[in-house]
């Protein structure tokens, strides 16, 4: 029997990950030209994105957009070292691997830091942090993380903007796997500044990230960072004097992303964009407990971006195994980053529709059956 091979319009694997994700072929013939980081047009490219992406919080009267070169974690970083001051103290709030870096972001800064954590199966705990705030006068910032990328799990993040505004504190989120896919709008939610990237949610290619910043807090930033090119002062200054970028920009990536934007604008925002990755979700958990597989997360603690399946407790499950047999038939998934439990993980985001989905969950049944799996169900 010939095994069925699904491929992308361009003759790639479909990614089923956190990121990096499949991108509409339009998107990827964006990067095909060249650009100088000098040129009128590339110059205007680079405005227009920096509106864009604040208009997507509604954040037009107070708050501005400074790119950064790299991966989602640079502009995380570049958050966190311009934007806490020397004597500032940071409470961070974890609940999977990527609160975990930001602690250790901010132990490298040097900066006071508290750590509150919940398991990786539980969301954030808006009435502990205010616990905490009341308890600790000397915090002066909150950094959250919207979704957990390490289960898909949502955190309350208005109830902990509420709470963080309420104590006199400043918030800053990393929303990397939420942003432009789950709603958040600045004039309901309170805080200072959210991080995110140029793939995941917006569908772009990987390579810049971007920091969403009140522009009243990010003028009182001079000379806080502990690094010259992850200093969004001084990024932002620059930017706004020459409408250029301090460094070599990602000129390729955000001619990309451009195109990415528009895709997003025409699929009708951050409601459409949810809208489609909700019904991947539903397919993929819907399909997945039909053939036995039990989700790390109940349904209201999920979020339509990547969720997470225990480790079948049949022996002849092998996970890479089944990996390399499902990316043979052209769907890429995700090793699990649990330390409470043996998981994987399966993207719903990125360029991927319900035919994408179901043919990921033939694929899967397909490979149970060559490996001959018989009980998905998770070990005790």
């Amino acid at each position: 029997m010939t095994t069925k091979i699904s491929l992308s319009p361009t003759g790639d694997p479909w990614l089923l990950t956190p990121g990096p994700l499949t991108t509409s072929p339009e998107t990827k013939q964006a990067m095909l030209n060249d650009f100088g980081s000098r040129d009128h047009g590339f110059i205007e490219i680079n405005r227009h994105m920096r509106e864009r992406l604040v208009g997507i919080i509604g954040g037009e009267a107070d708050f501005v957009c400074v790119p950064m070169q790299g991966s989602g974690t640079f502009a995380v970083e570049a958050m966190m070292g311009s934007l806490v001051p020397q004597d500032g103290k940071v409470l961070v709030l974890v609940n999977g691997a990527y609160g975990q870096r930001i602690a250790k972001i901010c132990a490298y800064h040097g900066r006071a830091t508290e750590i509150l954590e919940w398991p990786e199966n539980e969301p954030v705990d808006a009435g502990e942090v205010d616990r905490k705030l009341a308890a600790d006068p000397a915090i002066t910032h909150v950094v959250a993380v919207h979704c957990e990328t390490t289960t898909g799990i949502l955190n309350p993040i208005a109830a902990i903007a509420d709470v963080v505004k309420v104590q006199g504190r400043r918030l800053l989120i990393d929303a990397m796997s939420a942003f432009g896919a789950i709603d958040l709008d600045a004039n309901a939610v309170p805080f200072d500044a959210v991080v995110a990237s140029s793939n995941k949610c917006l569908e772009g290619t990987p390579g810049m990230g971007y920091c969403i910043v009140r522009k009243e807090t990010l003028q009182q930033c001079q000379g806080n960072s502990p690094s010259l090119a992850l200093d969004l002062y001084d990024q932002w200054v620059a930017m706004e004097k020459t409408a250029q970028w301090r460094f070599t920009p990602p000129v390729q990536v955000i001619a990309a992303f451009n195109q990415a934007l528009n895709e997003f604008d025409a699929e009708g925002g951050v409601a459409g964009r949810h809208a489609r990755y909700a019904g991947n979700c539903k397919i993929l958990i819907d399909g997945m407990r039909e053939l036995g597989f039990v989700p790390l997360l109940p349904d209201d603690l999920q979020a339509p971006i990547i969720v997470t399946f225990l480790m079948p407790v049949d022996p002849n499950f092998h996970f890479q195994t089944f990996y390399d047999a499902l990316r043979d038939k052209g769907y890429v998934i995700y090793p699990g980053k649990l330390t409470v439990a043996e998981t994987f993980r399966i993207g719903c985001i990125g360029k991927l529709g319900p035919e994408q989905m179901h043919g990921a969950l033939e694929a899967i049944e397909t490979t149970l059956n060559e490996l001959g799996v018989t009980n998905c169900a998770a070990a005790a």
